[in-house]
């Protein structure tokens, strides 16, 4: 029972940390250009994930697998943090969060893994997060969507490809998260290194405050995020973990209305309410859905075990 509380308690850290991470971004990118941002919050991550392999006392080399898998997912994860970066810099905290979150329904729509078609029911709740988005983008009114709105929205899409590559590689796999998670950040460090570095000197004139965005942006959304989303993942089920998980927009919206003083007009309001019941609705069916298609796939190699063999 204490096990289990533990394991909820980090799960929701880890969905508060990812949901306090658009804030983060914005105020960061406010004192610094988007791509210094990314470079130093790549480079920082890097270090500390190599720090970690260093200090095993068993670790295996890294594999060939997990060094060309964590080079692709490494440049789709910087494309995914490029666009939602540029994003929040031109959209509230609250609304960035919440759009981004599409990629809960976006992904199983990308995810071709499975072998049965998903129930009609989802793609009504897929259906609902795009009025929310069109509520969200036009709150003020009918106009066309800020850039910002539509760069998250862009975002959400390629990390719902992310995600699907990322199940499709670790998938049946002995694959390393630690490793994988480290190539990636060396990879987003080389990738942003050179459209950065004219930009680096700036960081010795940047304050503490913002220097503390950069290090919590590295140390606790990317680093400890995914380390602590494993290692909670392997002592709880999927569904809960997911459940849990998928809180992270409503402590996007927390984080920038309390501490970004951003507020949320009628219109709005209603989008991310939409947003949160088509997002959870979306994920509940996929996960019946996955559940029976497990199930099904069970019973048809039981049968085939059980079937006479014809001579």
């Amino acid at each position: 029972m204490h096990v289990a509380r533990r394991t909820d308690a980090v799960l929701l850290l880890v969905a508060l940390v990812w949901g306090s991470s658009y804030l983060s971004a914005k105020t960061a990118t406010a004192a610094l250009p988007v791509l210094a941002v990314l470079f130093v919050r790549y480079a920082i991550s890097a270090l500390a994930c190599g720090a970690l392999v260093a200090s095993r006392r068993r670790t295996r080399r890294l594999t060939r697998e997990e060094a060309r898998s964590g080079s692709l997912l490494g440049v789709t994860q910087a494309a995914v943090l490029v666009l939602e970066t540029y994003g929040v810099a031109h959209t509230s905290a609250a609304n960035a969060g919440l759009i981004i979150s599409l990629t809960i329904v976006l992904t199983p729509l990308l995810d071709r893994t499975g072998s049965r078609r998903l129930p009609w029911t989802f793609f009504i709740a897929a259906g609902l997060c795009v009025v929310a988005v069109g509520l969200l983008t036009s709150s003020t009114g009918l106009h066309t969507p800020r850039l910002g709105d539509v760069l998250v929205l862009a975002a959400a899409v390629v990390r719902a490809g992310h995600v699907a590559l990322v199940g499709r590689f670790a998938a049946g796999r002995s694959v390393d998260p630690l490793h994988l998670t480290t190539v990636q950040t060396l990879v987003g460090s080389a990738l942003f290194l050179a459209p950065a570095i004219s930009r680096l000197p700036d960081l010795a004139h940047s304050s503490t405050a913002t220097w503390a965005q950069l290090i919590y942006l590295a140390l606790f959304c990317s680093v400890f995020a995914f380390l602590a989303q494993t290692w909670a993942v392997q002592r709880t089920s999927a569904s809960r973990a997911s459940l849990l998980l998928g809180t992270e927009p409503i402590w996007a919206v927390a984080f920038g209305i309390s501490l970004g003083g951003e507020r949320l007009t009628p219109w709005a309001a209603l989008g991310a309410m939409l947003m949160i019941a088509g997002t959870y609705w979306g994920q509940a069916i996929e996960r019946t859905h996955r559940s029976a298609t497990a199930r099904t796939s069970k019973e048809d190699k039981e049968y085939a075990a059980m079937a006479p063999t014809s001579v």
